[in-house]
Formats: structure tokens, sequence, C-alpha cells
């Protein structure tokens, strides 16, 4: 009996998802699937070639379902499946991220969720950070054969960093395991042991054979930067046009700081370096940041500017010391497949090696107005509240397993513009000051990044755009320039918030009577698709 397209899509969905994770498992056991737990992929050639032989055949029987025979609803499931293989042949064959970019291996072997959720007694999860720390010799070992010879200048350097703090990380896993019982802390202390000394053996052969031959040639190109904002986004506008964009949006941000600072009497500079005077303590810092959390809370739901599903619980801790160098502060939200709804507000402190001078400037960014806006983008109406929505809205499997960029941080930075249109913080000077200034970051995260992979733009070119026109201090603006490097995705804070604005302009009125909370409420219920498909979804709500 011939299958109906439905079914048959219903089929592929299962499977090709299923063989999405046999590349991917630790994404499944972060959504939630915790039968993945604890394993970490195989990455040598042999198998990343088997697995896109399958992959090129998945993507051949969803081309032969004509999308009028299907239902919208899975019309949209059959593109997010393509999307979803295309991408990750991308990665594979035209970025070759397993070639380039030794940080590929070491974001792997992260028991962080392990650590912090408690999904399951101790002693199971326990089970799944030993069998991570056994498999992590054979993982580097696979990134030692593959790993071309010349790779690109911050990759190394950043892997060899990320490499130094994993042993500290692994110790935290040792921590936790105590917390059960002595023979469970003995078992990963013996699992360990290997693990470190791979890993200091791995940052000493990047040290050591890889660094003296970098390349500062990191850049994707003009074609390859347009074919990444198709299977990321399933966006057709030109590189060119989003850049366009960018530009105007920082020049529309621009102007209102330069207007703020002439009605306050001061220079643009003058009114940025007043934030920075006020900011907490490094022992400050962290219940300051959970008295923020509740008080965004008290703030969506007294404006009600989107709806707060329940249960909520949100858990505001120190960022682990492997992830110093890659956030400021961060949301760990509950995945879709998850049982308990947790977020985690990871926030970055000052580190302990750092000089005296070091530390002030990096508490200088984190001042109290940015970390409220901060609270606004990582928890209330942002992404934790985001993910509270998207567990509590039906979603087809291939929803569930899609996570697009530009739709998750593009909300979270709209938040931050909405919460100050309804007033929040009284919309003090300070509090419009700061949206402005992480405005102008995120705009120049585009501009950089397109100039970067597309342009020519140089690393100390994108730093000195970062300091003068997003106003940060030296080392904020190194370490933003560099992430673009390896992260170009980042374009989609501004992109994402852009294409929302669009939406609201075009649907709130006629759509949802002006009701921001129904136009929010049907925002977020639509999961996180690709921002280049959100008109068509609201244009059917």
């Amino acid at each position: 009996m011939t299958q109906s397209p439905t079914d048959r899509l219903a089929f592929l969905e299962k499977e090709s998802i299923a063989h999405l994770f046999v590349l991917r498992p630790t994404m499944a056991s972060y959504l939630g699937l915790h039968e993945y737990d604890g394993v970490l992929p195989d990455l040598s050639l042999e198998s990343t070639n088997r697995w896109l032989a399958t992959a090129r055949g998945f993507l051949r029987d969803l081309a032969e379902i004509p999308e009028s025979d299907l239902p919208a609803g899975r019309r949209l499931d059959r593109n997010l499946l393509r999307l979803l293989l295309e991408g990750n042949l991308f990665d594979l064959e035209e970025t070759r991220e397993l070639d380039r970019n030794p940080m590929s291996y070491l974001f792997q072997p992260d028991l962080t969720n392990y650590i912090s959720r408690d999904y399951a007694p101790v002693a199971t999860r326990v089970a799944a950070i030993v069998k991570v720390l056994t498999s992590v010799p054979a993982l580097l070992e696979t990134a030692k054969r593959r790993l071309v010879r010349t790779l690109p200048r911050p990759f190394v350097t950043l892997a060899i960093q990320i490499a130094n703090g994993l042993p500290t990380h692994f110790e935290e896993g040792e921590s936790f395991a105590a917390t059960g019982s002595p023979e469970l802390r003995d078992e990963v202390r013996k699992a360990r042991e290997g693990a470190d000394a791979v890993v200091r053996s791995f940052s000493e052969w990047l040290s050591t054979d890889r660094l003296p031959h970098v390349t500062d040639e990191f850049a994707l190109g003009p074609e390859r930067f347009q074919r990444l904002l198709w299977v990321r986004e399933g966006l057709e506008m030109s590189v060119d046009e989003v850049l366009r964009r960018g530009r105007e949006d920082l020049k529309r941000n621009r102007e209102r700081l330069d207007a703020i600072a002439r009605r306050e009497g001061v220079s643009v500079d003058q009114l940025v370096a007043r934030l920075y005077e006020k900011h907490p303590s490094p022992e400050e810092l962290l219940p300051t940041a959970r008295k923020l959390t509740d008080e965004t809370r008290e703030f969506v739901r007294r404006k009600e500017l989107v709806s707060i599903p329940e249960p909520e619980v949100v858990h505001v801790r120190e960022t682990p010391p492997w992830a110093r160098d890659l956030w400021t502060a961060a949301m760990s939200p509950p995945g879709p497949f998850e049982r308990p709804v947790d977020g985690i507000y990871w926030v970055t402190s000052v580190d302990p090696a750092w000089d005296v001078v070091k530390a002030e400037g990096w508490m200088r960014t984190l001042n109290y107005a940015m970390l409220k806006n901060t609270t606004v983008h990582e928890v209330w109406p942002g992404h934790y509240l985001q993910s509270l929505h998207f567990r509590k809205t039906e979603q087809s499997l291939a929803r569930k397993v899609w996570f697009s960029y530009s739709f998750i941080e593009g909300w979270a930075h709209y938040c931050e513009l909405a919460a100050l249109e309804a007033g929040f913080d009284d919309r003090s000077t300070s509090a419009e000051v700061t949206q402005i200034h992480d405005a102008l970051l995120r705009d120049c995260r585009l501009i950089v990044s397109i100039g970067m992979h597309t342009q020519g733009m140089s690393v100390a070119d994108g730093a000195r755009l970062l300091r003068t026109e997003a106003h940060l201090e030296e080392v904020h603006a190194q370490r933003e320039a560099i992430r673009g490097t390896y992260n170009p995705e980042y374009f989609c804070y501004t992109l994402g918030k852009l294409m929302i604005l669009d939406a609201r302009s075009k649907y709130l009125a006629p759509k949802f009577r002006g009701s921001a909370r129904e136009f929010h409420d049907t925002l977020l219920g639509f999961g996180t698709p690709p921002i280049g498909f959100l008109d068509s979804l609201l244009k059917d709500a």
C-alpha cells in the first residue's frame, strides 16, 4: 500500500532527526532527550562521510514529496527538515568546521547540563559524566588526525584557552559527584585522570604543532555567507541588503544617542562613561543579578507585555571557568523535551587571574544599567520566557529540534526595545542609553561579521569599529571582534530584531487590534522557525 505524502513525511521526519543526532548527540541531550546522555560523536572522516551520504538520501526523499500535497503546517516541517540537513552538509563540506576549527571538538565534552540540571538522580548523571570523560581521548585523537596543518589564528588561540580551562570544568564534575557519595566521586576522579592528561596534551599539541603555522585567513567569502543566510534562516535577502539594513540601524541608534547627549549637555563618550561608573563589586554581582531577575519578571507581568506560562524557575549562577572567554552573560533554558523547567542565568565575574586594572575594566562593563538590560534579554521577557512558550505550545518534532539564531536572539534583542517602550526602569536616561548602547553593539556585530567574512575587514579593524561606534572598553572590543571570526552568525541579533519590528509594523494593528501581548504570544507560539519564514507564518496566523 502506497504511503500518503503526510505519512511519508512523518517517517522521514523521525528518521532524518534520528540521523541528525548521530552527528550531534550532545544537541539531543541538551534538548532533553536523555537517552543520548554521555554520548560523544564519532567525528572521524570515515564516519562523517557515511553521515553525509545518508543525509543526501534523505534530502532526495524529501524533494519527492510535493509541498502542494501537504497541509500548511507540514509544509513548514518539510522545509525545516530540508534546512536542517542542508545546514549540516554546509558545516561539513563548505565551512569544513571539523577540519578547520579545534573548538568544534572541545565544545563536545560539556558537563554543564549534567551538573546543573536536576533532571535525574545524581548517580544517573554521574554515569553520563564518566561516559563523557572516558570518551575524550578518542575524540581528541580524531581531532589531531583531522585538523589541517594551517588553521585560522583565532580558532587556535581560543581553542588553547578552552582546553586549558577544561580540567577545571572536569573537576566541577568530580565535585558534583561527591554530593552523591565518595564512591561516585572516585569514579569521576578516575575518569578525569585520562581526560585531563589528554586535554593538556591536546593544548600542548595545538601550541607546538598548529600555532606556529596559523593563518589570518578565516573568512567564509561572499558566496558561502549568502548560503549561510539560507541554510540557517531560510532567508533569500542578499548579503548587501542585510548590511545596508544594519548600517541604517546603526545610524538611527547613533542619532538617538547623539540627541540624548545634546539634551544632557555632555559628549556621547561622557554619556556612556556615566554607565560604567556605577557597577557592583565582584561579590555583589550575583546577588544584584538575582534581584534584577525578580524585578524584570514583575515588570513584564504588570505591563502585560506577554503571557508568562507557569511553572517557572530561574537560577542565577556564575559562568563556569571553561566558558569565561565565550560570554559575558548567557541563558541556559530548559530544552523542549526536558522535564524540569529551570532556566540557568550565567553571569561572568572577574577571573581570579586578572590584575586589578583588567578586573575593574570588566566590572565597569557589567555596570548596573547594563545588567538590567541584559536581564531583560536573557530572562524576562527574553530567552527564558521564550523557552517557556516553546514548551507550552504544541510543536511537531521538526519544530522542536529547529532553532533559528535570528528568531531566538532577535526576539531577545527586540525585547530590550519593547521593554523600554513600555517604560522599563521608568525610561530613565541610563536605561535608554544602555538599550541604545547594546543596540549599537549588535549593529556593529552585523557590520563586523559581514565585513570580516565578505569584504576583507581585519580583526583589528573590527575591534576599532566596536570601540568607536559601540563605545566598548578595549578588552570587550577585542573579544567581540574575535568572536565574529568563528561565529559569523552573531549578525542575527540585529537581523532578527529588524524583521520582528517589520512584522509588528505590518500586523500589529490589522491582525492583533494593537495588542502587544497578543502579537507577542502569537510570535512565541511559532517556536523558533527560520526568521525568513516569519512573514508567511503571521500572514496565515
